[in-house]
């Protein structure tokens, strides 16, 4: 056998897997099968630190699928971390490819079913974050060949939803998409999210107000629409700098940063602005709040903490009478605001859901109850209503583990390299 490992000191645990059985005929304690439909066996199995999706498949598929994960988590595009990749096992038994479980993950049954998530307009949230991740995978070369609801992992985001590829095995890397490929991979989205939904329809588990046939047909007016606003090149007058920062401030509330603005002379001599995010990049915010606090987030939260950072750098200002730098009020906000509260949050219930999307909803629910109250409320008496009256009776979130549906029949080479 041959296992490589792709950060070996962070992953002591797989040491202790049965890699010698087939994984159909692993016993070990904690080990749970994974919701949805797969084409080959998989398992998701609990540690003390961590937990693993441990799938297998043919050497060759695993080896590709690894190397895709790690291209993808180079580049700091939203993807499972993959952990290892077994091949060569005697007997001709199929490989190993070992992925971390993404923690606070969300499967779209889980979602659309109505249990532990109640935000207006699921369908819309569910399918943005789908188009979004398509459109950062399509920006950095790679063809998913299989963009499918069960491929796809959701997080919280600040009452929005972020998208996870998990599955890689149709795809494919190359130095820039043509338009035929981003279409063709858009049809095939279009087409397996619609099989998804009405599968879950047919199944009596979709939420009655989500129209299978009107989600689905939806993802490529959307996707064009994020694309262009993504990658299309404006000129402006050297003197509507206002327009350039409206500019901006879309790409940002989308996640993205421009990669290229430049001053050009045009032919009569008339300096302009040529906005051209040729290079972007996911998570403007988040990096952000990452340079500043060290917190990793989705980038809603990261929004969100942000505006709420500068909140608390006024307060700063009108007790100092002086204005205090950006990175003081974030390590600040970090040490007397942030930290505070989740250290106060019982220990047995940091299992509901991450800390930023904890504070996040905190934030929310005091602004309800200083509307309902007609008075200003504070964090502190608005986290004991928060325990009591919401996060106490929420579901888990940091493993979702459930019904398991089936294993569809393994496929060949052949048929994967067509996206069969």
């Amino acid at each position: 056998m041959r296992l490589q490992i792709a950060n070996p000191s962070l992953h002591p645990e797989i040491a202790a897997f049965p890699f010698i059985e087939r994984l159909a005929d692993w016993d070990l304690p904690q080990m749970h099968g994974v919701l949805g439909l797969h084409r080959h066996v998989v398992r998701l199995v609990e540690t003390a630190a961590v937990s693993y999706v441990v799938k297998e498949l043919p050497d060759e598929l695993a080896l590709r699928e690894y190397r895709l994960l790690r291209e993808l988590d180079e580049e700091h595009l939203p993807t499972a971390e993959v952990v290892a990749v077994l091949t060569e096992k005697p007997e001709g038994v199929d490989g190993l490819l070992i992925t971390r479980h993404l923690d606070y993950s969300l499967p779209y049954r889980t979602l659309l079913s109505g249990r532990g998530l109640t935000i207006p307009y699921l369908g819309e949230r569910m399918l943005d974050a789908m188009v979004g991740l398509l459109v950062r995978l399509h920006l950095a070369g790679f063809w998913w060949g299989d963009c499918s609801l069960s491929n796809t992992l959701f997080r919280r985001d600040a009452g929005a939803l972020s998208a996870y590829a998990i599955d890689l095995e149709t795809a494919e890397r190359h130095p820039q998409l043509s338009d035929g490929q981003r279409l063709l991979d858009i049809e095939i989205a279009a087409e397996n999210v619609a099989g998804g939904l009405l599968d879950l329809q047919a199944g009596g588990r979709l939420q009655v107000d989500i129209d299978p046939w009107e989600v689905s047909g939806a993802i490529e007016e959307r996707y064009r629409q994020l694309w262009a606003e993504v990658t299309h090149t404006e000129e402006f007058d050297s003197d509507e700098l206002w327009i350039v920062e409206r500019r901006l401030e879309r790409l940002h509330e989308l996640g993205f940063d421009v990669g290229e603005m430049e001053l050009v002379t045009t032919d009569d001599a008339v300096q302009r602005l040529r906005l051209q995010p040729r290079v972007v990049e996911h998570g403007y915010h988040a990096e952000r709040l990452r340079s500043l606090t060290g917190l990793d987030t989705e980038e809603n939260q990261a929004r969100r903490l942000l505006n709420d950072i500068c909140a608390f750098g006024a307060q700063l200002h009108e007790t100092a009478g002086r204005t205090v730098p950006e990175n003081i009020v974030a390590v600040r906000w970090l040490d007397q605001r942030f930290e505070p509260i989740i250290e106060a949050v019982p220990a047995e219930l940091f299992s509901k859901l991450e800390p930023a999307e904890l504070y996040h909803q905190l934030l929310e629910h005091r602004w309800f109850l200083s509307q309902e109250r007609a008075s200003d409320v504070s964090l502190e008496k608005a986290l004991e209503s928060y325990i009591t009256d919401v996060l106490i009776s929420a579901p888990d979130e940091l493993l979702q583990v459930g019904e398991v549906t089936m294993e569809l029949p393994v496929i060949s080479s052949d048929q994967v390299a067509w996206g069969g």
